[in-house]
């Protein structure tokens, strides 16, 4: 794994973050805050914990500290999730530009809540934080059509279309 393929993975993910974040402001505030369904209920609870989540992992990978997990009402509207994840696409871009490739076998130790001590390479974490989202958004968008709006197709296929010049 190198870091360019990290930055393709993030970026991937925040642009099929951008597709969800364009149907959000279509949404009354009740439709983004009500529970629906899944373990974290809400269209903007899911959103946020997926933010909460990446930002922890960047954390624990030399990336800026979240400090306590991230509480969803502080991200009263579509408009605060999405200025949420514009900063941690930044903090995600600014770590990667101060890793090299070999850094990524370096080995970083962490817990899972109050679980034991383990250690993994920081690729593998930095890869881990990239991939968590993908489940997440798969019930966003679920839960997008359960209310009747449809975002945008964000198939990594349409990612790699776009990137080549194609109209996704």
């Amino acid at each position: 794994m190198l870091v360019r393929d990290l930055l393709l993975r993030f970026d991937y993910g925040y642009w099929a973050n951008r597709k969800l974040f364009a149907v959000l402001p279509q949404l009354t505030r009740e439709q983004f805050t009500q529970p629906l369904a899944d373990d974290h209920g809400s269209i903007r609870n899911t959103l946020v914990h997926m933010l909460s989540a990446e930002w922890a992992w960047i954390g624990r990978c030399g990336g800026k500290d979240r400090g306590p997990a991230l509480d969803p009402n502080n991200y009263p509207s579509p408009a605060a999730v999405i200025e949420g994840w514009k900063q941690q696409e930044a903090r995600v871009h600014e770590l990667l530009s101060t890793l090299s490739d070999a850094d990524l076998a370096r080995p970083i130790e962490f817990s899972l809540g109050s679980g034991p001590k383990q250690s993994m390479p920081l690729g593998e974490l930095l890869e881990h934080a990239a991939n968590h989202g993908v489940h997440h958004r798969g019930q966003v968008s679920l839960l997008l059509r359960l209310r009747g709006y449809a975002p945008e197709d964000f198939d990594l296929l349409f990612y790699f279309e776009k990137k080549q010049g194609g109209s996704s």
